[in-house]
């Protein structure tokens, strides 16, 4: 029998983090323990009506066999309209492409851009996936640790240091996923100010939380900031998580059309086109009433605020407000060094995730997924009974540690 060889890519990379934490605590579910799953970033939502009867009138109609591989002319159109209506962003719809969800987008462009020893810069607390699919493609994550006290953002001072001959991407999230945190319009012109001297990095923006704001204005684009870098921006957006499509796996991007080509080249060679009915469905979101995303901001809100409450009343647990997105990124150094009932000290926040899992059964992500620690993520995209059952459960845990 012959042996099965990974390539030194895929031995380069892991499962990821966050997914790993789910499926572990749904694997906990099955044999039937109790467990307050706060691990997934999911919409708890269904996805609205009109934007379910549109897919069944496209299946209906018939369109339910392949598209233009950069998507569908309605959805490349209705991307378009968006950008320009929501972000003041202007591009033509060749400028678009649309992918099998945003994770795909991100990838494909990495993918078409990337050669060995090139650099991506990286700020943390960032995504899971941003580092492992920068090794998946052969180049270097470059992690800029951004800690709480400069609100987990990206100070200039920060990227002019980290920049170097190799350096091609710099990628930036906001809202963040895991902490919630927004860039304002000025700290985006004194990043843009440092990126003028570089020519050579391009900047992706990672917009998908971008509907899911908790600030009294709007989270305000890069390109809105600083529209000199539209020629070397690449921008990530789709309809998972504003509209509660994460099963539909519709994400785009926006960029020089330059770039929309080799995506599109790369994406012909690997998944093809999106998924025919879910890019009718993706149209409707777009294009209809926006109701839903308004009103599904406004009750992630009264969930954050929820938490934050009860966290505070937790010694050794604090909490930064986020800005944005729903999820709440808990600082745990007041518990790092303590012992559990059975003796074990806590030595860092993968201890005190695996604690609060065997224990109490809440599942929720360490804080060293994302690239800085003592923290912890969890997610508030569930009802207000399971949070307030998951506040009860970590202040018994928290209160069982010596």
């Amino acid at each position: 029998m012959t042996a099965i060889t990974l390539s030194a890519r895929l031995r380069r990379i892991k499962p990821s983090p966050s997914t790993s934490a789910a499926d572990r605590a749904q694997a906990l579910q099955r044999s039937g323990r109790s467990i307050v799953n706060l691990a997934v970033g999911e919409p708890d939502f269904d996805t609205p009506a009109h934007i379910r009867a549109a897919a069944l009138q496209a299946m209906d109609a018939g369109a339910t066999r392949y598209t233009p591989i950069a998507g569908s002319a309605a959805l490349r159109q209705a991307i378009a309209q968006k950008l320009l209506r929501e972000n003041a962003l202007s591009y033509d719809a060749c400028e678009t492409l649309v992918t099998n969800g945003a994770k795909s987008a991100i990838y494909c462009a990495f993918a078409a851009t990337l050669d060995p020893g090139d650099e991506v810069l990286i700020p943390a607390p960032y995504w899971v996936s941003y580092p492992d699919m920068v090794l998946a493609c052969d180049a270097q994550p470059v992690i800029l640790p951004c800690p709480e006290d400069q609100g987990f953002r990206l100070t200039a001072a920060q990227l002019e240091a980290a920049i170097t001959p190799r350096t091609r991407w710099l990628l930036l999230n906001s809202p963040s996923n895991p902490t919630g945190a927004c860039y304002t319009a000025g700290e985006y012109r004194a990043l843009a100010e440092v990126l003028q001297r570089h020519p050579q990095v391009m900047v992706m923006t990672d917009d998908i939380y971008e509907h899911i704001v908790f600030t009294a204005a709007p989270c305000v684009h890069l390109l809105a900031a600083a529209p000199q870098l539209r020629a070397r921006t690449l921008v990530i957006n789709g309809v998972s998580k504003s509209y509660a499509m994460t099963g539909w796996r519709i994400g785009y991007a926006a960029g020089p059309r330059e770039l929309m080509q080799a995506m599109e080249t790369l994406q012909s060679q690997t998944s093809g086109n999106a998924c025919s009915v879910s890019q009718a469905a993706a149209v409707a979101a777009l294009c209809g009433d926006q109701t839903f995303v308004r009103e599904s901001a406004a009750v992630y809100r009264q969930r954050r605020d929820l938490m934050l409450a009860g966290l505070r009343q937790i010694p050794g647990l604090r909490c930064r407000a986020p800005d944005g997105a729903f999820y709440l990124f808990v600082n745990c150094a007041g518990l790092i060094g303590k012992r559990t009932p059975q003796g074990k000290v806590l030595a860092d926040d993968t201890d005190l995730v695996l604690y609060l899992l065997d224990s109490e059964g809440v599942a929720v992500v360490a804080g060293s997924a994302y690239g800085l620690s003592p923290y912890f993520r969890l997610s508030i995209a569930t009802s207000p009974e399971v949070l307030q059952d998951a506040l009860a459960r970590l202040a018994r845990a928290v209160l069982a540690l010596r």
